[in-house]
This record gives C-alpha cells, structure tokens and sequence, in this order.
C-alpha cells in the first residue's frame, strides 16, 4: 500500500508540522509513505516537492498573490485577509508521478494557491480513495478557516460576516455552491484531529454523508520529554528563582490566539497579587511586533520565531505552565508538545482543548473570552498546585494516546477501510 500525504508545505504552520509528524509516524511503522508539498523547506526523509527552480516558484507565488488579488475586492477589511480562502487558484498535480502511483491519497492543508477547488476535482476524478485530515472548518464552508459564531455552513453559506457585502449569492454562495457540486460523488473519508470538529464537520451539508474518524496528531514522544528544569534554564539563560509563563504562536499578534485576553490577565496579576509579580517572568516565541512586547506587566525574555525543535523543547522544559489563550483552535500541537514535555497548559476551553487537558490535573481550563477566569488559571496553577503531579499526568496523557505508534496503527486501519469500499 503507498499513501501520498499532501499538504502545502512541510514546516510553519500546524497544519504543515502534523502532517510531516504523520508521515515520520508511518514511516517508522513500515508503512510505504511519503510527503508531497508544494514548497519544501527541510530535509526529512520522505518528503517531496511537487517541482523545484526559479521559474518554478515564481509560479507558484503567483498564484498565491492572484488568489490574495481575487479576494480583495471581497474582504470585510484587513483582518480577514488570510482567513478565508476562495481556493480559485491552484496547480494541477493530478498527473504527477507519486500521485500516479498512490494507492491512497491523504489530504490535509491545500489553500492559498497551491491546490483550487478545480485541481481537486482532478485528483478526485482519478477515483483513488482520498483521505482528508481537516486542520480547521475550511473543508465544510464557503471559503472561512474558522466560522467562528456563524452557523451557515450547516445548510448553505451566504451572507458572509468575513465579506464587504454579505449577501444571499456573495462569494461564500458561490464556493459552497461549488464544493457541494465538487464533494457529492468524491471519494472522500475524513478525519478530525478533535470530537470538537467532527461535530462541526459531520453536521455541516457539505460533509454529512460522508464516513468519518477521529484520530489525533501524532508526536515523537522521545524527542518531546521532561528535561531537568534548571538545566534547561541555566542553557537558555533564564533565571532559575523564578516561575516561567511561556507563550507562543507562529503570529502571536493574531486576533485568533487571544493575545488581548492574555493581556488582561497578566495586568490583573500583576497589579493585585504581588507575590505573582515579584516571582513570575514570562518567555515569549513567535512573531510579534515590538509595541506588544513592551506592553506586557511582567519581565519578558522575548525570543523571536524559533524553528530549531530542540530550542522548543527546552523552551516547554524551562517553562512551569504553556498558556494559550486561543479564542479558536482545533488540536493544537502546542498543547501536545508542552505536555509531552511535562509542562501543564492553561487555557480557554476551545475547540479540541478539552479533550487533551483535564481540568486542575493536566492543565487549567478556564471560561472562553473571561481574562479574569484566566489570570486565576495561571495563578492557581503556578502557586496553589502541585505541579509535579501535573506535569507527569500531562505527559501520561501524551503516552496514551497521542504516540507514533497508536496515531499510525489508528490512521492504517482507515486508509484499509478506504481501499476496501473502493475495490
């Protein structure tokens, strides 16, 4: 059996880094797998791109600036930019060699110019059974990654709260309209990282007759673990008396991640309880603009975008609590990392949150949108908590169920039930 993965990139971006764990997972479990992305940017063994040269990625930048171009005219404003994708614009790799040889064809992120809606119909046509991982709500909407309160997309999209003009027959209509046309006879099997999605997925008009499983991202629970605490600290040059709140995201300034929630709860620890204050320091990763990093109550050792994974885990290591407060997420692999690595995680009680922090024993889940429910998350946690205990049943939570081993065996079983019903 060979399964094609296909995904945009290889690196940056959640969607990017699942896909290329899966790939590593199977891979170390015999199975004939590989990695097809439209750019890649590292050197793991078993992934692919679909070409390679100047001409080549002159292309293919093109084609992500023509889609960006087609939907300006349409967003509501800037803020929205990158959250909807009209999915116009992509190449054709239908005819590619390991598509070509590909018993079965795993989808997972496909947007902004890389893969159109048109491009999927190809690969559909080929009649290979498709395995598609949804990383957000893209898949099931009008063009959206994250729907946030609207619920259109369980009968049809229109009246778009992301367009300039929402209206019956806007371009959410439209995509909808197309991807039910595009989705009806695919062959289609999917997968959810989290129950939270699937129950959007497998509600929505678009998705609702299709087979569905749930099935986590994978991690390398031996390269993600407990390391010693002021080891760490002392090698990353943090300091060894005080409690460590670490946070991070690719685009920490994101709307998304809830940075002004975050905000919130650190001013109001820092200005009511002094013993926080005088014994709390926060380590900060990502891509943040300079005027947030000096609007933060406590001192903050700010470290920029970090790719080197054994920087990360170090990071999670050094760290006494991960807190995110994202206001939309799926799985996120944030979450997994820190617990794997011991670390208990604080945050709003989103998406698939729920189902990998248990509530005062992993980790704190505190009410969504209330910066006062998470300032007394992160204080608990860190001064009312033992946080040894946490942090070993935070990484038993990792053991159990989010391993290379359990995620690839679970992942088999589907791409078998694929092969089967298409024979």
């Amino acid at each position: 059996m060979k399964v094609l993965l296909i995904n945009k990139t290889d690196s940056g971006g959640g969607a990017a880094v699942a896909a290329n764990r899966l790939n590593h997972a199977l891979r170390s479990q015999g199975i004939d797998a590989s990695l097809l992305v439209q750019d890649a940017s590292s050197h793991e063994e078993g992934v692919f791109p679909v070409g390679k040269g100047y001409l080549y990625r002159q292309k293919a930048f093109a084609r992500f600036a023509w889609e960006r171009l087609c939907f300006l005219s349409h967003e509501k404003n800037a803020s929205v930019r990158f959250a909807f994708s009209p999915a116009n614009t992509g190449m054709d790799i239908s005819q590619h060699p390991m598509v070509q040889e590909a018993d079965v064809i795993h989808l997972h992120w496909i947007n902004q110019g890389f893969l159109s809606l048109d491009t999927l119909k190809q690969l559909f046509s080929l009649g290979k059974p498709v395995v598609w991982t949804q990383h957000d709500m893209w898949s099931f909407t009008g063009g959206c990654h994250y729907a946030g309160t609207c619920l259109e997309f369980l009968e049809f999209c229109s009246y778009c709260p992301f367009l300039k003009k929402p209206a019956k027959k806007d371009l959410s209509a439209q995509v909808f309209a197309k991807k039910r046309k595009l989705y009806n006879a695919a062959p289609l099997h999917i997968v959810t990282c989290s129950k939270w999605l699937r129950t959007q997925s497998q509600d929505s008009k678009l998705l609702r007759n299709k087979p569905f499983y749930n099935i986590p991202n994978p991690i390398d629970t031996s390269f993600y673990k407990p390391l010693n605490k002021l080891e760490v600290r002392d090698k990353l040059g943090l300091p060894k008396d005080k409690k460590l709140i670490l946070f991070g995201a690719a685009n920490v300034n994101d709307p998304r991640k809830g940075m002004r929630y975050f905000m919130e709860a650190l001013t109001t620890l820092s200005e009511n309880f002094p013993v926080v204050k005088e014994n709390t320091e926060l380590v900060v990763f990502g891509k943040m603009n300079k005027e947030s990093a000096k609007q933060f109550p406590f001192k903050t050792h700010s470290l920029s975008f970090v790719s080197d994974p054994q920087t990360i885990v170090d990071l999670y290591n050094a760290a006494d609590i991960y807190a995110l407060p994202s206001l939309q997420d799926n799985l996120p692999n944030t979450v997994m990392e820190a617990m794997a690595c011991g670390t208990p995680v604080v945050g709003f009680s989103i998406g698939g949150v729920p189902e990998m922090i248990t509530h005062q024993e992993s980790g704190y889940l505190a009410e969504v949108k209330n910066s006062l429910s998470l300032a007394t998350g992160i204080y608990e946690t860190l001064f009312l908590s033992d946080l040894d205990k946490m942090s070993k049943n935070a990484r038993k939570k990792t053991l159990e169920c989010y391993t290379e081993e359990i995620v690839a065996a679970q992942y088999l079983e589907v791409y078998q039930k694929a092969l089967n019903q298409h024979e």
